[in-house]
């Protein structure tokens, strides 16, 4: 039974969130409260496998809420369900330890499923902000070269589409949202996954990660 703590302070968006939590069986609500220091409060007598937590609270910020949790409990998932979609907040919430974001105009069935894929180690996010995110991926200055010499200075046996894609694999996206920001189809997605596969000589996304990163493709 995944336990969820919900935080917001609009009554008709904690009804929502309380409805979708309540209405899975897979799931038990610890509590939902308004305000941060309640948040935090709850934080310190419970130990909740998912906090799901707007960012805009009436007394200290959401993120600082995430922040707390990831401190007491690092092993909760953190899912932000908010109204602020912009850059600045959608980059704090990750920094301070947020696993999934989504707006508010989820529906409850998106926002249950977004818990179940956070359990299952995905991390859910807003087509439109997961683009805007990778996109500052792509615009971050690269990393040093390895020290130690390997196949990233040599020629790779994946091709840059194929090494985008498991970049992109490797942060936990789905097959999904990996098509929305290649724009490519799901059916693509699979099939250079399979590629990738037999080129690393490997049976799952986590072997092929692993051994990517050891070959310095990553």
């Amino acid at each position: 039974m995944t336990r969820v703590l919900i935080v917001e302070d609009e009554p008709e968006f904690m009804r929502r969130f309380s409805s979708a939590v309540l209405n899975d069986p897979a799931f038990s609500l610890v509590a939902a409260v308004s305000t941060g220091l309640a948040a935090n409060a709850m934080l310190d007598l419970q130990r909740p496998d998912v906090l799901l937590v707007d960012l805009g609270l009436p007394d200290v910020s959401g993120v600082e809420v995430i922040r707390y949790a990831a401190s007491r409990h690092p092993k909760c998932e953190v899912l932000v369900v908010t109204m602020f979609g912009d850059d600045a907040h959608v980059v704090a919430a990750i920094e301070a330890g947020a696993t999934g974001y989504l707006l508010k105009d989820a529906s409850e069935e998106r926002i249950a499923a977004s818990i179940h894929e956070l359990c299952a180690g995905g991390s859910p996010i807003n087509p439109g902000i997961a683009r805007r995110v990778l996109a500052r991926f792509r615009l971050a200055p690269k990393p040093p070269p390895p020290s130690e010499p390997g196949l990233a200075g040599e020629r790779s046996p994946l091709t840059a589409r194929e090494t985008e894609l498991l970049r992109l694999t490797a942060k936990g996206f789905t097959f999904d949202t990996i098509g929305q920001v290649m724009e490519i189809s799901p059916h693509t997605v699979v099939a250079h996954v399979k590629k990738i596969y037999r080129k690393l000589a490997v049976h799952s996304r986590s072997e092929a990660v692993y051994e990517a990163s050891q070959m310095g493709l990553l």
